[in-house]
């Protein structure tokens, strides 16, 4: 019995006299599609074993984060600050990272620019994370190589989510963005024949 049904019952109220309350599509914060087809359809997880690090400077959102991935079977990594951080990304390889915008020291974004520059680190798919309002329209306004964002506080639908967008046919978190250190040169066309 649901929470909702449960106050009904206590206010002498049945099921079939109650409204049933109508979201459309435009009202919810994880937008029309995804909240419907999360209804209607099971999450796809990552592969179990699925490696991720956290870089964050608040151990209550380590914490929160970690336990969320470990329900499913993630193996996590954490480090406070963005230096530990790369550290532990280019040492441990991770499958993915989660990296905080405000960080003590070196923030997430210069972070984000080395790890791309970075040939052991590049290609690990990062969601950003923040809370702080000018930070979030930093990120959108730069685009310097997040494969996503995720603003915080955030619940668990909405990391998975993220993760799942992310997933190959092997349910392995990939980069989906591409950027001039990532892409080979276009080849040019060939030249027509001459006629």
């Amino acid at each position: 019995m649901s929470i909702f049904d449960k106050l009904k019952n206590l206010l002498g109220q049945s099921n079939e006299l109650a409204p049933t309350p109508a979201t459309s599509p435009a009202e919810s914060p994880a937008g029309p599609a995804t909240q419907m087809e999360r209804r209607t359809r099971e999450r796809v997880n990552a592969r179990e074993g699925t490696r991720a690090l956290i870089i964050d400077d608040s151990p209550t959102i380590i914490a929160a984060l970690a336990k969320i991935l470990r329900s499913v079977g993630y193996v996590t990594l954490d480090a406070p600050d963005a230096e530990q951080g790369i550290e532990i990304a280019r040492s441990q390889q991770p499958d993915l990272i989660f990296l905080d915008i405000v960080l003590p020291g070196m923030n997430g974004f210069a972070a984000l620019r080395l790890m791309r520059r970075d040939p052991a680190t590049r290609n690990i798919p990062i969601v950003m994370m923040s809370g702080n309002e000018q930070a979030t329209e930093q990120f959108f306004g730069t685009r310097i190589g997040a494969d996503d964002f995720m603003k915080k506080p955030f619940s668990r639908l909405e990391v998975f989510a993220r993760i799942e967008r992310l997933l190959d046919g092997n349910l392995v978190p990939r980069r989906r963005i591409t950027d001039a250190a990532t892409t080979p040169p276009a080849t040019p066309p060939a030249p027509p024949p001459a006629g």
